[in-house]
């Protein structure tokens, strides 16, 4: 028998266990909100709006991320468009958290008026180019407006402010005309190379379409994201695992790669389907991905103190931070701790390990490797995912 007064009441612990929550919360934001001011302190270019893509500046750094190489070797003094937009989701992460008006204030006075120096209207249907309008005109890329895309129809969903959710539905029109018959159905990557549908582009399609679904109650959208998401499915998983190719050619070949953001989306489609529908099939498809992806993705790891977690893999951080949303759409659901925990010990980790004295993040999860040069959307990705732990209970 346990003596009585060793006997903790129920009240007191259950309020002991949410000032811990509370207290975990705060600091994440806290993190997040650091990260985002290191963010603009050192990529900031004096009397403009836009970023440096590395930090220091590098004027011979070259994208390898584009599909059109000659652009990629021009001298680019902005960031392109993919990191730039890496800011719109973490300042939408933590507005989100927050609903604080500085986050507004840096949506409306920093991010958006950015972003409007990339909006390409010479091109119809209107959506955002790769590179600033100032300079010579750069391919258009379906995946770069998606994820525009998905935080204009969050700043809806919180806000519930009609401008977000007409810049959705826009650019959703420009993903719309990415899509044809070949190969059956899905997205294409790029509009100006049309070689290849890729899981990035219809995996967050998928998502996004499921969002406007949410957001507007049309069924055509959920329809449309229903089937980018069986698409997507049929033609890039592969059976073995249940993760995700990179992308097949209009030939049928598929690209083999594996990159944690793919799956990650196809996660957070199924999780968002199952909601929606309340079919057990699509659990179990979010669940037999994040057990796989959490395989993969992760490994043993022991600290220099001797303690030991999974860790997470070398691949690209924001990569690993879309991945992110995928778990925090399961976990909504089904409230399984086990993949969350795994990212909350290497956010913390990584706060000691991978930060440095300018609040900018290397990109090891062990801490190890230290970056010459920090990427944008690195760091953009570091303060998306401390918001969104932040607001998990």
């Amino acid at each position: 028998m346990i003596p009585k007064n060793l006997i903790i009441p129920c009240a007191f612990l259950s309020t002991l266990l949410l000032l811990i929550s509370c207290k975990t919360q705060s600091e994440f934001q806290n993190k997040a909100d650091l990260t985002l001011r290191a963010i603009y302190h050192n990529y900031s270019i004096k009397d403009t709006h836009l970023l440096r893509e590395t930090y220091p500046f590098n004027e011979d750094y070259t994208a390898s991320y584009l599909s059109d190489e000659k652009q990629a070797k021009r001298k680019n003094p902005y960031s392109y468009l993919w990191p730039y937009s890496g800011t719109l989701s973490a300042t939408t992460a933590l507005y989100e958290i927050a609903k604080e008006k500085k986050y507004a204030a840096i949506l409306e006075e920093k991010v958006f008026p950015g972003l409007e120096e990339y909006f390409d209207t010479k091109r119809t249907p209107h959506a955002y180019a790769s590179y600033v309008n100032s300079a010579p005109q750069s391919d258009r890329f379906y995946d770069d407006n998606i994820w525009i895309g998905l935080d204009f129809t969050d700043l809806y969903l919180l806000t519930k402010d009609n401008y977000y959710l007409e810049k959705a539905k826009s650019i959703w029109k420009f993903i719309e005309s990415g899509t044809d018959n070949k190969l059956g159905g899905g997205i294409y990557w790029c509009e100006q190379k049309k070689n290849s549908k890729n899981t990035c582009s219809n995996a967050p399609g998928a998502v996004y379409a499921l969002k406007l679904f949410e957001a507007t109650a049309d069924s055509s959208y959920f329809h449309q994201g229903k089937n980018l998401y069986h698409w997507t499915k049929e033609n890039l998983q592969d059976s073995s695992d249940f993760l995700y190719y990179d992308n097949i050619n209009l030939s049928g070949k598929i690209k083999n790669w594996k990159f944690p953001y793919n799956s990650g989306q196809m996660l957070q489609a199924a999780s968002l389907l199952y909601k929606l529908t309340g079919k057990k099939v699509y659990l179990d498809d979010a669940r037999n991905i994040a057990q796989s992806a959490y395989s993969h993705f992760f490994t043993d790891f022991t600290t220099n103190k001797g303690k030991t977690f999974k860790i997470l893999r070398n691949e690209d951080n924001w990569f690993i931070c879309i991945m992110l949303r995928g778990y925090i759409e399961l976990y909504n659901i089904d409230k399984n701790a086990l993949y969350i925990n795994a990212f909350r010990e290497n956010l913390n980790f990584a706060w000691e390990n991978m930060r440095e004295n300018n609040g900018l993040f290397n990109k090891d999860w062990t801490g190890k490797t230290k970056n010459d040069f920090k990427w944008l959307l690195t760091q953009a990705a570091m303060a998306e995912m401390y918001a969104r732990m932040a607001a998990l209970k």
